[in-house]
């Protein structure tokens, strides 16, 4: 029998911040028994479970794992303006005159991921 991918594991200053953060990002809850100050935090959403846990180094390099979110509800460049309100900043654009790309963004932590298009755009332009 195969193994399965509990958790997906965020090292982080902030877990119980962080973990607010994705919680906003991805619609999820956070553990009840998580509080400011704890050494990790979980975050469960529909899509996946993701666990911050503190260490003391700070990031200095690219992720070399990152998330890939597809936006429900919403478009990619919908999806971008909110979680840029709810703290992201933007790394790279690449958003193409068609349509098509990505962007790369980062957590408040610097934490890199993608927002690519929803499946409605996918589908729009035969990348379903």
């Amino acid at each position: 029998m195969a193994s399965l991918v509990r958790h997906v594991t965020i090292d982080c200053a902030d877990p119980f911040a962080l973990a607010g953060f994705w919680a906003e990002v991805l619609d999820g809850t956070l553990a009840e028994d998580d509080n400011p100050g704890d050494p990790e935090a979980v975050v469960e959403s529909a899509g996946a479970s993701l666990l911050f846990i503190r260490v003391p180094d700070t990031k200095s390099v690219k992720n070399r794992v990152h998330l890939d979110l597809q936006p429900q509800g919403r478009t990619r460049d919908e999806e971008v303006e909110r979680l840029l309100a709810l703290g992201a900043t933007v790394v790279g654009d690449h958003r193409e005159p068609d349509g098509k790309g990505w962007v790369t963004m980062a957590d408040p932590e610097g934490n890199e991921f993608c927002v690519e298009r929803s499946g409605p755009e996918r589908i729009a332009t035969g990348d379903a």
